[in-house]
């Protein structure tokens, strides 16, 4: 197996995807703590360091470089200093920016991450997230329309910020289908009626949960026990998944399922479970970003679903091990790989 996960990942820099979605970008601040403040019962932050990093849609672009694709993405950043410093950061990884517009009307999405030491004391989000004017919705459409054929997968990352309209993802699933491309969705639990027809979302937990509740499936999901935010059992968790596979008409549903694993469910086969492999988690941040990331690059190369979610659960066991926002690398994936296959 470990040979054959080697030669998948061989093949990345083979491959061509295109990831449209929420471009945010993610601001970290440190500094040290020695003191409560006399004005609130907060700590105060003496701040010796700050740098950003690509977010949103743009980490999973990152991701998508690190492991050797090729990547271009669609989306919206406002023109303002910290959207230059995002596309800044997306060149300087050579990520392709073509399909990103520039919008007077509409501030970037930053996430500020401030750290105290090594603990998170406070995020502070500067956003939009009133949907995109029709205009710059239109400008997406023609872009996916034009450039669908050298693709060889679609991400949407959707992560509920207004960049992700049903006319969007209608857009791309109808020429993803026609063209016969791979598209994928990693999901915003409001927008789950959108996503019918693509090959596969991956959900967390929560997200599934608030779906099954949403969407209003009217079969055995009407007899799960959902008690505090929270599926109770496996069979919860299959039923849920088996409702989502057949509700969206998916290929698969791979549901992460945190400290769990994941879980893979296809079209007439048994739910698949993927033990976690992550020996300490540090930081959660990403983590959703990377498991499509790797799962979809994965099955543009050919990998069957199975395969995909192994190796996707093997990234995911890498970056929940740092501290903030990272990208897996490819060398990173053939060393874990090596060590648990």
């Amino acid at each position: 197996m470990k040979k054959r996960y080697q030669s998948i990942i061989s093949k990345f820099a083979k491959a061509n995807i295109l990831v449209i979605g929420d471009l945010i970008l993610d601001e970290y601040i440190y500094g040290k703590v020695d003191r409560i403040s006399p004005e609130a019962p907060v700590p105060v932050v003496w701040v010796n360091q700050q740098h950003f990093l690509p977010g949103g849609a743009s980490n999973v672009a990152a991701n998508l470089r690190g492991l050797g694709a090729q990547v271009s993405l669609a989306g919206i950043v406002g023109k303002d200093e910290k959207g230059e410093k995002l596309l800044s950061a997306l060149k300087q990884k050579h990520i392709d920016t073509i399909g990103v517009t520039e919008a007077f009307n509409r501030k970037t999405s930053v996430k500020t991450r401030i750290i105290g030491g090594s603990q998170q004391v406070v995020r502070v989000d500067w956003e939009s997230v009133e949907p995109i004017a029709p205009n710059l919705q239109r400008r997406t459409e023609d872009f996916i329309i034009k450039n669908i054929k050298r693709f060889d997968a679609v991400i949407i990352e959707d992560y509920g910020k207004g960049f992700i309209t049903k006319d969007i993802v209608s857009c791309a699933v109808s020429q993803a289908r026609l063209h016969k491309k791979v598209i994928t969705v990693d999901p915003k639990e409001e927008h789950f009626s959108y996503y019918a027809g693509v090959t596969a979302i991956t959900p967390n937990r929560k997200e599934t949960e608030n779906a099954i509740r949403d969407i209003k499936i009217k079969s055995t999901v009407n007899n799960l026990k959902v008690f505090s935010d929270r599926l109770l059992n496996n069979d919860d968790i299959n039923a849920a998944g088996k409702e989502l596979l057949e509700y969206l008409k998916l290929e698969a549903v791979l549901i992460t399922l945190g400290d769990e694993g994941m879980r893979l469910f296809e079209k007439g086969k048994q739910p698949y479970h993927i033990d976690t492999v992550a020996q300490e988690v540090f930081d959660v941040s990403g983590a959703g970003d990377t498991v499509i990331s790797v799962f979809t690059l994965a099955l543009a190369i050919g990998a069957s679903m199975a395969e995909a979610a192994e190796l996707a659960n093997y990234a995911a066991g890498i970056v929940v091990g740092k501290m903030g926002v990272v990208a897996v690398e490819q060398k990173q994936l053939l060393a874990e790989v090596k060590k648990y296959s």
